[in-house]
């Protein structure tokens, strides 16, 4: 694609808009290297990684791409035997923890069924080198100092260097504290001078203390002086300081020949951490501009939906629906200067070159795009005072340069063909123009305000006309496009709106030929016509919109009915329970009458007969019919789950659950209809085939209320202990890093039993009393591996 065609539609500054979502400068090195290319194949393979990027964001809602940096030429140093710093050795060990995130996102969207098989080919060519990334964590730190732990004999030599600078420090304290302190000291701190530790001693007392001068102050009163007290301890602090550093270096040269044992993979990694940050970017910007994947041909069609500029405000940009190609390759698009032509020209042609750099595009879902060896432009003023060529000369040019490239494979965009010269002259060039190109079966879009052009699509093979929208009574144009309607002059019916008389109007019509008003009229019917067309297609809209309203209100009544049926069966079935156990109650009141009075008047009456009697009131208790299937209670140990096909026995349809929304509620997909309900109201008929997942993404979360803390106060050792055992399962099924066990401080038996029990643990990785501001002794704080 010529170079000359991205910066006269603006290409360049829709790059400028896409690096700002890249996350790393290898993301940002891609996007400055974008072009549109004329591989059809390629130009599908570059949307389709941008609809999975664009998919996966959709249901993750971000890439985890921060923290990547560009290590190649630390990578190639190492090779060479080169000793890295720890800032660069931390950038390396962030690049590879990057690298290892992504992965495991990619991973996780594929253990899901997401297909996304160009972004998992990505993630197959990252290496995890996790080895090098903890070696490089355990030697450095995130501001790239290195830590203790970088090795045994670095970590011994740092507690020597903090105890040498204690004692140091301690004798020097002396010195301030003294009791002559106040009057040989200018001020009683310590300071360092030459990398050695010093007191700011009087001029008249440097003597007193003896030792080394290193530096005096400006008006030279003050003398910084090493005593001699602390000279033998300074010097054995710069030998460990010395050796800490040459340990320092040693750590360094071996992490660095690590890194070059690897070269090859990281290089790799970069390669592709650099892809895949330039394809979230396309997919993030394509967010941002509200984006679609557009269909891709070879056929030369451009179908262009609710299509915007992506350079303008969406709320400001007029969507537009533009067709072309197939029965048409010649489009001719006339209306007033300042109408939206030259937008409408851009927009075709820029949105093209994003579809073809493998960038979704702002229009909405079905916009086909095709894919062109190149695309021509002659759009805005080309004056060029330096070549003392005017305005139509330098459109000359550049249509003469088009004209000796354009072939059958190409899009041309001609803005205001033939202007800059005589009327007559210029439109007749222009019709030439535009049969030479469409002799050479190349695709082009011309605006003009020619009226001799406004005929050409009816008289022309493969052409058609379009215009834009001008409204005569705002007197501003509505920057809509009208395909197959040329556009009209509207000077007479703009003059009369402006007050011009009746009688000037009548009289310039008059002067008008007969073909010119036969054109105008044939404009006006067309555009009657399309109006008409397009307030019909209004009230079958509207219409469409009210049976979609219908539609809901029926399927929302549908559930209000369900609900209100299930929700009165169950008040009908309380009420009769109440009925049930009011009446349990006054037949044990009868039997209970009945005893006192046989024991009272020595009645005949036996044992076994009051028993029967019994027996025959239960018998009289009404049975309450209960929903069909509703009585099977093994089904209410079934563990439902999310896909499982149920039948809803209250109205006996099936279905399958949605989600769980209580703790014994489910929604339930009924056809096209949605609906809350009752577990028991559900029969279990079968259970979709689902991916076996993690535990730990089944289990972990707040589903299982398992709190931070444990509040044992109170308690008996021998009952703590088994909440203790209970808890902390539950707690490491719930992946929490750390909990809190508070037993009070007391007379510690229950805090010493409990730590007695958390030391034989396996699990446990530490164990300390919290500090001030987490209970101190009275609490307990638990480390798990």
């Amino acid at each position: 694609m010529n170079d000359k065609i991205l910066k006269t539609l603006e290409f360049d500054k829709i790059l400028t808009q896409l690096e700002g979502h890249t996350s790393s400068v290898l993301g940002r090195e891609k996007v400055r290297d974008l072009r549109p290319i004329s591989s059809f194949d390629e130009v599908v393979q570059r949307q389709a990684e941008t609809d999975e990027a664009s998919h996966a964001l959709r249901l993750k809602g971000h890439a985890p791409l921060d923290g990547i940096f560009n290590i190649r030429p630390h990578v190639k140093r190492s090779v060479i035997g080169g000793v890295l710093n720890p800032l660069e050795l931390m950038h390396i060990a962030s690049t590879v923890h990057a690298s290892r995130s992504i992965k495991r996102f990619i991973e996780e969207l594929l253990e899901n069924e997401v297909d996304i098989p160009i972004l998992a080919g990505k993630s197959e060519q990252i290496i995890p080198l996790s080895e090098l990334e903890k070696m490089i964590k355990n030697a450095v730190d995130e501001t790239g100092e290195i830590l203790d732990s970088a090795s045994q004999t670095l970590r011994s030599l740092r507690q020597q260097v903090r105890r040498t600078e204690g004692s140091i420090r301690g004798k020097l304290e002396g010195f301030t504290r003294g009791q002559n302190a106040q009057k040989m000291l200018s001020d009683a701190i310590i300071t360092i001078r030459n990398d050695r530790y010093v007191i700011p001693v009087k001029q008249e007392y440097r003597t007193h203390y003896g030792g080394i001068v290193h530096d005096q102050s400006a008006s030279g009163q003050t003398l910084f002086i090493e005593p001699q007290a602390v000279v033998d301890l300074n010097n054995s602090l710069k030998e460990l300081q010395l050796k800490e550093r040459q340990e320092i270096e040693k750590i360094l040269a071996q992490l660095s020949g690590n890194v070059a044992e690897v070269a090859e993979e990281l290089q790799q990694i970069v390669q592709v951490l650099g892809d895949l940050d330039f394809i979230f970017a396309k997919a993030r910007f394509g967010k941002e501009i509200k984006a679609t994947k557009p269909v891709m041909n070879e056929k030369g069609i451009i179908r262009l939906f609710q299509a915007r500029h992506p350079l303008l405000k969406m709320e400001e940009a007029v969507a537009n629906d533009i067709e072309f190609g197939g029965e048409y390759t010649t489009m001719v698009i006339t209306g007033p200067n300042t109408g939206g032509k030259t937008i409408t020209l851009k927009t075709v042609g820029l949105l093209t070159l994003m579809a073809q750099a493998g960038l979704s595009i702002p229009a909405a879902e079905g916009s086909e795009v095709a894919v062109f060896a190149e695309v021509f432009a002659d759009i805005g003023d080309e004056q060029s005072i330096e070549q003392s060529l005017s305005t139509f000369s330098s459109h000359m040019v550049n249509i003469v340069d088009i004209l000796k490239k354009v072939d059958h494979d190409c899009l041309v965009l001609f803005d205001e063909l033939g202007a800059g010269t005589d009327p007559q002259e210029g439109a007749a060039l222009a019709i030439s123009i535009l049969d030479e190109v469409y002799q050479r079966g190349a695709h082009v879009i011309a605006t003009t305000h020619y009226p001799e052009l406004k005929a050409y699509g009816f008289n022309r093979p493969g052409a058609i006309n379009a215009s834009v929208e001008f409204d005569v009574e705002t007197l501003r144009p509505t920057y809509r496009l009208l395909i197959g309607v040329p556009g009209r002059s509207n000077a007479f019916e703009i003059s009369k709106r402006l007050g011009l008389s009746e009688w000037t109007i009548e009289n310039a019509k008059k002067l008008i030929d007969a073909e010119s008003n036969e054109v105008e009229s044939m404009i006006a019917s067309l555009e009657k016509s399309r109006h008409d067309a397009e307030e019909e297609y209004k009230e079958a809209h509207e219409y469409l919109k009210a049976a979609e309203k219908l539609h809901q209100d029926m399927q929302k009544q549908m559930i209000e009915f369900y609900e209100r049926k299930q929700e009165m069966y169950e008040r009908a079935e309380n009420k009769a329970t109440d009925v049930i156990e009011k009446a349990k109650r006054e037949a044990e009141e009868v039997m209970k009458d009945l005893r006192q009075l046989r024991f009272q008047s020595g009645a005949q009456v036996k044992e076994h007969e009051l028993i029967e009697a019994r027996h025959r009131l239960e018998n009289a208790i009404p049975s309450l019919d209960k929903q069909a299937g509703k009585g099977k209670k093994e089904k209410k140990n079934f563990e439902f789950q999310p896909g499982d096909e149920v039948k809803v026995t209250s109205f006996g349809q099936k279905g399958h659950l949605i989600e769980k929304v209580a703790e014994k509620e489910w929604n339930v997909q009924i056809g096209i209809m949605k609906m809350k309900v009752k577990e028991s109201d559900l029969e279990f008929i079968q259970s979709e085939q689902k991916k076996e997942t993690k535990p730990m993404a089944t289990i972990k979360g707040r589903d299982h209320h398992v709190g931070l803390e444990l509040d044992l106060r109170g308690e008996r050792l021998e009952d703590a202990l088994l909440k203790v055992e209970k808890y902390i399962d539950d707690a490491l099924l719930a992946g929490y890093p750390r909990v809190s066990i508070i037993h009070g401080k007391g007379t510690g038996v229950l805090r010493k039993g409990i730590t007695d029990y958390l030391k034989q643990l396996r699990s446990v990785k530490r164990i300390r009393l919290g500090e001030a501001g987490e209970g101190g002794s009275g609490v307990t704080v638990v480390e798990f591996k």
